[in-house]
């Protein structure tokens, strides 16, 4: 969402009355609360804004072969909280090979590169929501 539609949707949100609300887009959190009579609390944390506007001013340019997410879910990078991850920046990697699990209504989705190179950049962060289409990893 765009910083000038989130100040907009705070402004609103502060002049309905609610007694409380709550707004969640990635790394992007928004609470309010209060009501006619009370005062209103607002927590804000604009730092992700500010990271995703640098982002779309500085495009990295990709060098490689995109492997992107299958299906829509949460990434993890390594099989268990505790194991080593599958691959690191700089591995070199076979087609075929494990890069990581996607996991979609309960089911964990193996990430299978589809390319032999080496893993120039991972661009997704463990536990993270991927979408449909999104770039997971480059490989060179």
């Amino acid at each position: 969402m765009e910083f000038d539609k989130i100040v907009k949707l705070i402004h609103a949100v502060g002049e309905s009355g609610l007694s409380e609300f709550s707004f969640e887009e990635g790394a992007l959190k928004i609470s309010m609360r209060g009501g006619e009579k009370q005062g209103k609390t607002v927590e804000f944390l604009p730092k992700a804004v500010e990271i995703k506007e640098e982002i779309k001013e500085k495009p990295t340019a990709i060098t490689g072969k995109i492997v992107k997410s299958p299906l829509v879910g949460t990434f993890y990078a390594a099989p268990s909280p505790e194991a080593e991850t599958f691959v690191k920046k700089g591995d070199t990697v076979k087609k075929g090979q494990v890069l990581g699990i996607v996991e979609a209504m309960k089911l964990m989705n193996e990430i299978e590169s589809e390319y032999d190179g080496v893993v120039e950049d991972i661009l997704i962060g463990n536990e993270d929501t991927v979408e449909y289409g999104q770039p997971l990893f480059v490989i060179a």
